[in-house]
């Protein structure tokens, strides 16, 4: 899974980089879960926080004056250099771990207790994280998993690029698993390497080898999602959602677009040149009319998504026949999709063709990664839809697939 997984894998993450959810890792008992929440504060109205929490719903907290407010930074390990904040330096975007006072009688529950991250320090966490993933990460689709060595092998890229890597795990490595119908790294749970599976989307965090063919993970995140293309039958922008019809099952399947999800638009020659060397064409064709592929945007956040750059002017990982795009960045299909126009749902429309990597489900779906003006790609679908899936697990951090 940005860019991301900004934002698969949007990831990353790394995303809430809270790390005091140590603090509170008994198990999750009912009244446990009623007595406290996390989430983020959406409005703040006298001493009443609205908050919408992990698990999408809105809770207002009134917090009186005896109620201690505590700051940590992201990362920090317990409250004892915990500083001690007032109401009033709470703000709307901040992290919030609420407390709630049993014992506190009203319409509005009362808080006993509130642990904040202040937004900018989450920023620059995600921030530092999202560049240690780039730089020590790799992303693509289980191919295997021997439980018993620890190793699972990845296959990266698509097409001229597509290439297997071996992610060695050892018992300190830190295995995480999507939550079903979660694209949030941070809700993400501890789960032992037999719940990885062949065709899940993998990223992992480590000492890469230097021909990138090997890492030695430090961490690993996975997940099962879906990979769909079909036509889009209707849309709703103010509600956020889509009806396409996958071309696969011949079903209409209802997506759901967050607002953290990639949304890029190929332009035709983009599209046209990506879906002839995804299958098979000419690795060092340049884009009709000569020159680098159109750069529809800004030059991709992310390197090449499964190695080191090519070195000496040779082909190496991410890099076809040793074309250049805009700025001599190699014209790997990850970094096509990088440099795609972005787009929202209201520059969609009913009738056209789109490719998207979701959730999984069956009528309904949430949609990490769609890409738009894939009528050319519709033509070699399976490596088409592999590329998808490379693209939303190494676009950046593992946030973006959140």
């Amino acid at each position: 899974m940005t860019g991301k997984m900004k934002k698969y894998i949007q990831a990353s993450t790394i995303v809430a980089s809270l790390s005091m959810a140590f603090l509170f890792s008994a198990p999750r008992a009912e009244a446990q879960a009623a007595a406290r929440y996390l989430g983020t504060i959406t409005a703040i109205d006298g001493t009443t926080l609205t908050v919408k929490t992990d698990a999408g719903e809105s809770k207002q907290v009134t917090v009186p004056a005896a109620a201690p407010i505590k700051r940590i930074a992201p990362g920090q390990k317990d409250l004892s250099t915990a500083e001690t904040i007032q109401f009033s330096d709470l703000a709307s975007g901040d992290r919030v771990l609420v407390k709630i006072d049993p014992d506190a009688t009203g319409a509005v529950p009362q808080a006993a207790q509130i642990i904040a991250i202040k937004l900018a320090d989450v920023a620059k966490k995600q921030e530092k994280d999202r560049e240690e993933w780039q730089r020590h990460g790799v992303g693509g689709l289980v191919k295997s998993v021997d439980a018993a060595s620890g190793a699972i092998t990845l296959t990266t890229g698509a097409g001229p690029t597509a290439k297997t890597v071996t992610v060695n795990t050892t018992k300190a490595t830190t295995l995480k698993r999507y939550a079903p119908a979660s694209i949030r790294f941070d809700a993400a749970e501890v789960a032992p390497i037999g719940a990885i599976q062949p065709g899940d989307q993998l990223r992992a965090r480590g000492e890469k080898n230097p021909d990138g063919t090997q890492i030695a993970a430090e961490e690993v995140v996975s997940g099962t999602f879906r990979n769909i293309s079909g036509t889009i039958s209707s849309l709703d922008a103010a509600s956020g959602t889509l009806v396409v019809k996958d071309l696969a099952t011949k079903k209409t399947v209802t997506i759901h677009i967050p607002a953290d999800a990639q949304m890029r638009r190929l332009p035709e020659r983009m599209a046209t040149m990506l879906a002839a060397r995804l299958k098979g064409g000419a690795a060092g064709a340049a884009a009709p009319g000569g020159g680098a592929p159109p750069a529809g945007g800004a030059p991709p956040a992310a390197g090449p998504p499964s190695g080191a750059p090519a070195m000496g002017g040779q082909r190496g990982p991410g890099q076809w026949g040793g074309q250049s795009g805009a700025g001599g960045a190699a014209a790997d299909p990850q970094q096509m999709l990088n440099r795609a126009p972005a787009i929202q749902i209201a520059d969609l429309q009913k009738g056209e063709a789109v490719m998207l990597v979701s959730t999984q489900g069956a009528g309904e779906v949430t949609a990490i990664t769609l890409l738009a003006g894939v009528e050319p790609l519709l033509e070699a679908p399976a490596a088409s839809q592999n590329l998808l899936s490379n693209w939303s697990m190494s676009a950046g951090s593992p946030e973006a697939a959140q």
